[in-house]
């Protein structure tokens, strides 16, 4: 194999011209290099979803409070909420406080 016979070669012929050549390059430069890469878009695209999955999170949460504070409405769900979440009582009262042991023996 001669040069003179690799220069005949069609695929050669291709791989060395000129616009070939740029455009290889151009993608290359692009895809890898460039600022604006697929690499970094990629990154973003992953942060958006994340991003994404944040907000969907906290409309659940900001549901669910505003659906809480439509109960706290009611003066009887208010003192309810009182006493189980925060231990509150009434004057003349005591509260027990029953935790369930989970280890079966």
């Amino acid at each position: 194999m001669n040069l003179k016979s690799i220069k005949n070669k069609p695929s050669f012929k291709i791989a060395t011209n000129i616009y070939v050549i740029i455009l290889t390059v151009f993608v290359v430069w692009m895809l890898f290099f460039d600022e604006n890469s697929y690499l970094t878009h990629r990154e973003f695209n992953k942060e958006i979803n994340e991003l994404e999955t944040w907000i969907d999170y906290h409309k659940e949460k900001i549901k669910t409070d505003k659906e809480t504070i439509q109960k706290l409405q009611d003066s009887l769900q208010l003192e309810r909420y009182a006493r189980e979440k925060y231990l509150m009582k009434k004057e003349n009262e005591d509260i027990y406080i029953i935790e369930f042991d989970t280890i079966k023996k």
